[in-house]
């Protein structure tokens, strides 16, 4: 996997949920130097990599975590954002207290943590940022208000960075997947008729994995990917085509 250019680069991977872990593993079989930042210690237990305790939607531990990131790993090329959350309910079911938890989660998050990176990054004329959106952030899925926001809100945040720090070698893309098997949604599939229901909306015949995002990422974070910068690739098996 030489041809990627990830060898020896200094990643950080901010969640150690199912993409998250599933990107932070890829990255050092890519041969990065990996560091995985989370808030639950459980979930960072067993990923065998370098971890962080963080809790990313406070600005100054946002910031503090990416600083010492970038001391563990001697430098940051890399900075994979894979956190969010969910809680699907109507509009008019969704309680203040969620709303804001969501994007506190969401984009407060991806807001803090792309900034404290993208001022190493710009610094030193090389960077690569990718952000985990969602076929949300362009669909109009019922009951997913505030986690539709903020991954549309995710989507801008990264095309205005890319616009702001392109000419200082730092790229910022996004991969938007559609219904992934994984934590966040185990619950919700198992719902009777739901994976059925979901299923038979996606034109490959079934719902994603973690590992079918895994390429998208890795090529979003290489050296082969630097002339692409500001974009949403949907890694949805044909989702947003019907």
């Amino acid at each position: 996997m030489d041809w990627l250019g990830l060898r020896g680069k200094g990643a950080l991977v901010a969640g150690a949920g199912g993409i998250g872990a599933a990107a932070a593993r890829a990255l050092a079989d890519a041969g990065a130097d990996v560091v995985v930042a989370d808030r639950d210690p459980r979930r960072l237990a067993d990923l065998g990599l370098r971890t962080l305790e963080a809790d990313l939607t406070d600005a100054g531990g946002a910031r503090d975590c990416v600083t010492r990131a970038d001391e563990l790993l001697g430098r940051l090329d890399i900075f994979v954002h894979a956190v969010g959350v969910n809680d699907r309910r109507p509009v008019l079911d969704t309680p203040d207290d969620v709303w804001r938890r969501i994007l506190s989660v969401n984009a407060d998050s991806a807001f803090w943590t792309g900034r404290a990176a993208g001022e190493l990054m710009v610094t030193r004329g090389y960077g690569r940022i990718v952000y985990l959106s969602s076929v949300s952030g362009l669909l109009a899925h019922p009951h997913h208000a505030p986690y539709a926001a903020s991954k549309g809100a995710v989507d801008q945040l990264c095309r205005v960075m890319a616009r702001e720090w392109a000419a200082s070698g730092v790229t910022v893309n996004a991969v938007a997947p559609g219904y992934t098997e994984t934590g966040l949604t185990r619950d919700h599939l198992e719902r009777p008729g739901v994976r059925d229901g979901l299923t038979a909306l996606v034109p490959a015949g079934r719902l994603g994995t973690p590992e079918d995002l895994t390429g998208p990422i890795l090529f979003l974070c290489s050296d082969q990917a630097a002339f692409v910068t500001g974009h949403v690739l949907y890694a949805d098996g044909g989702r947003t085509l019907v």
